[in-house]
């Protein structure tokens, strides 16, 4: 396959959940974060994803072969549902709707499933 829809759309799907994840307050769950009050973990969280998107888009368009990068995140998304399934009764997770989990379960789905036509 020439252009990697699935990865696509598996990417599309965690940069929607870490919108989702300001939503839920996702600092909280991480060691360090989940000390700050909501104010600070908010702009910690957030402002961290400035250069994580940065170098992953880069990493994406300005590289010939970005293949490997491709393979990592798309088993990034799958042990990333794994990590929130392990997280499901930590007192201070709210990604208990169905869009929380349609986000998170959708990266995981399109990430195996570019991972199995690759």
């Amino acid at each position: 396959m020439d252009s990697p829809i699935f990865f696509y759309l598996g990417f599309s799907f965690i940069l929607m959940h870490e919108m989702d994840a300001i939503r839920c307050h996702e600092w909280r769950l991480f060691p360090g974060l989940g000390s700050l009050n909501d104010k600070s973990g908010f702009m910690v969280f957030t402002l961290a994803h400035i250069p994580l998107f940065y170098f992953l888009l880069a990493g994406l368009l300005g590289q010939q072969d970005n293949t490997g990068l491709i393979f990592g995140l798309n088993v990034f998304f799958i042990a990333h549902f794994v990590m929130h399934l392990l997280f499901l009764k930590h007192k201070k997770n709210e990604f208990k709707d169905w869009l929380s989990w349609t986000l998170i379960a959708g990266a995981a789905f399109f990430g195996l499933l570019d991972i199995l036509i690759s």
